[in-house]
């Protein structure tokens, strides 16, 4: 019973560590990792609840998601440099269909002429490394620009702030 009055105060924590304390790009990379613990029928769940939770911003993204699945549309973003197009690639990374390998051909080539020192594209990489339309090599060479990026850039461990919880 000891475990079952701890574990609201050790949810907390978690939540808190996760909102406070991880960056965007951590954030997505912890989140992927639990879904891949889920089992088949908790991923189907888990997936009626996104998709209700995202049917409200439906109508106000469904344009962006067209042209973010555009090659035409992606081919003009290429200056990751500039705010206005890195915001533009994170929006095209989030709203690009799991399956439009030709948009995630673009992207990569876009993000494989990246200076990885550009610690502003922790996210895109993250994100990037993950989208399941990015083929395995892609994936793997997108993860290797993010490890460069995060050799870069201290970060806080994931495995400290959970050791810190439990104190």
């Amino acid at each position: 019973t000891g475990d079952k009055q701890q574990l609201p105060k050790v949810r907390e924590s978690v939540y808190e560590w996760f909102g406070l304390h991880l960056s965007p790009a951590k954030r997505i990379e912890f989140m992927y990792g639990l879904l891949h613990m889920c089992q088949p029928l908790e991923l189907r769940f888990l997936g009626s609840c996104l998709e209700d939770l995202a049917r409200k911003d439906f109508h106000v993204l469904r344009d962006f998601e067209i042209r973010a699945n555009s090659s035409s549309d992606l081919g003009l973003l290429t200056d990751v440099t500039d705010p206005v197009a890195r915001s533009k690639l994170l929006v095209c990374l989030s709203l690009l269909g799991s399956d439009n390998r030709e948009c995630a051909g673009i992207l990569f080539r876009i993000l494989s002429h990246v200076d990885p020192a550009l610690l502003l594209l922790a996210v895109l990489f993250t994100m990037a490394s993950l989208h399941p339309a990015f083929l395995f090599h892609q994936r793997g060479k997108l993860r290797m620009q993010l490890e460069k990026l995060e050799q870069k850039t201290p970060s806080v461990s994931p495995c400290l702030c959970l050791l810190t919880i439990n104190k």
